[in-house]
């Protein structure tokens, strides 16, 4: 999901972002959004894991009985 965005899109958030926060505040202000994007990547790889471990189990329970 988010690997679709493109450069143009982060640059138009950038600008966004420093029209709304200032340049002063622009680089917590990014630290933050990539901080909580990496949050969000992690959970999704976490809920994805979780979903192919039950998979498997699920599977591996089916073939023996």
């Amino acid at each position: 999901m988010l690997s679709s965005i493109g450069t143009i899109e982060i640059v138009i958030i950038l600008l966004v972002v420093l029209l709304v926060f200032g340049g002063r505040e622009m680089p917590q202000v990014v630290r933050k959004i990539v901080r909580g994007l990496h949050d969000v990547q992690k959970a999704t790889r976490n809920a994805r894991n979780e979903i192919h471990k039950i998979i498997e189990e699920d599977d591996d329970s089916d073939l023996m009985g």
